[in-house]
């Protein structure tokens, strides 16, 4: 069993950056890639970033490369999201799962087993 909890979301103005953490119960955190999903209001959830389970392989929607970054810290059971250059357009509640089938992670939700509540970010223009 894997608990996940979300925390850094907020309200920001365009072009500024959040950092989102994801924190992580249980003992098996490094045996799961982790993701970043988000729901934006009136949308499906949709995929955000991947890490694999080292940390050594990361994906990424096309939509946020180049301005965000996911990162873990097996040592502290917890992952990241850094987030810079916000658009109004990334405002959404953001979630982190756990998937612990796969070692890359993949951008298919149904792969995930384990989500956290989420977190809001509001991006003003």
């Amino acid at each position: 069993q894997v608990q996940l909890v979300e925390s850094g979301g907020g309200l920001v103005q365009a072009g500024g950056s959040l950092r989102l953490s994801c924190a992580a119960s249980g003992r098996t955190f490094s045996s799961a890639a982790m993701g970043w999903f988000r729901r934006a209001p009136g949308k499906e959830r949709e995929f955000v970033a991947v890490i694999s389970r080292s940390g050594g392989v990361t994906t990424y929607a096309e939509s946020v490369k180049g301005r965000f970054k996911i990162s873990r810290d097996n040592a502290k059971n917890t992952a990241y999201l850094q987030m810079n250059s916000l658009k109004p357009e990334d405002t959404a509640v953001y979630y982190c799962a756990a998937d612990l089938r796969t070692t890359w992670g993949t951008r298919s939700m149904e792969d995930y087993a384990y989500w956290g509540q989420g977190t809001q970010v509001t991006v003003s223009s």
